[in-house]
């Protein structure tokens, strides 16, 4: 596997978008569902600023992708996607992305990756729960039901930092992760 940038040719822009829209489908999840607003978000993940990177095959086809922006002064940035293809998940290439795009924050002075994994199918313990009041008391216990990723991220040394309730709707929050990076 390899990994470069991401550059505006259109046949890889195109297969992308593609990819983000078959990835984000059986998640249940609004966000993603149409290809024009996958091609919006790919070619928004393209600047000077940014970090858009995918991961080749060895007949260099596009087997995933990952892309984020700075926040707070370049100090942190935001893991915005991260997505694999679905014949080739569970391969290492999300791990091999995620990696990837943490050498290049660290390349670029960053010493935070800050995510949001929303939860709107109920796939954790704190989905489809009434969160308030305290919210926050809900993630010390905070359980994977079906395969939702925040346990990827746990796993790679990200930790729950937060949740903004009913983020996608009453019952549908938004799992804020980080990591330090050193």
């Amino acid at each position: 596997m390899q990994i470069v940038d991401l550059t505006d040719d259109e046949e890889h822009v195109k297969r992308v978008a593609e990819l983000l829209k078959d990835g984000f489908s059986d998640t249940g999840t609004e966000a993603w569902s149409t290809l024009e607003e996958c091609l919006k978000n790919v070619r928004e993940s393209i600047g000077e600023t940014k970090i858009s990177r995918i991961a080749l095959g060895p007949d260099k086809e596009i087997l995933g992708w990952g892309a984020g922006a700075p926040l707070y002064r370049n100090y942190t940035w935001e893991l915005e996607v991260l997505v694999v293809d679905r014949e080739n998940r569970l391969k290492g290439i999300g791990s091999g992305l995620l990696g990837d795009f943490e050498s290049e924050v660290k390349l670029r002075g960053g010493l935070n990756v800050f995510l949001g994994t929303d939860d709107e199918n109920f796939r954790t313990s704190v989905g489809g729960t009434e969160l308030y009041p305290e919210p926050l008391s809900h993630l010390k216990f905070i359980q994977n039901i079906s395969h939702h990723p925040f346990e990827f991220y746990q796993k790679k040394g990200y930790e729950v930092v937060g949740v903004l309730p009913d983020a996608n709707g009453i019952g549908k929050p938004d799992i804020f992760m980080s990591k330090r990076l050193s």
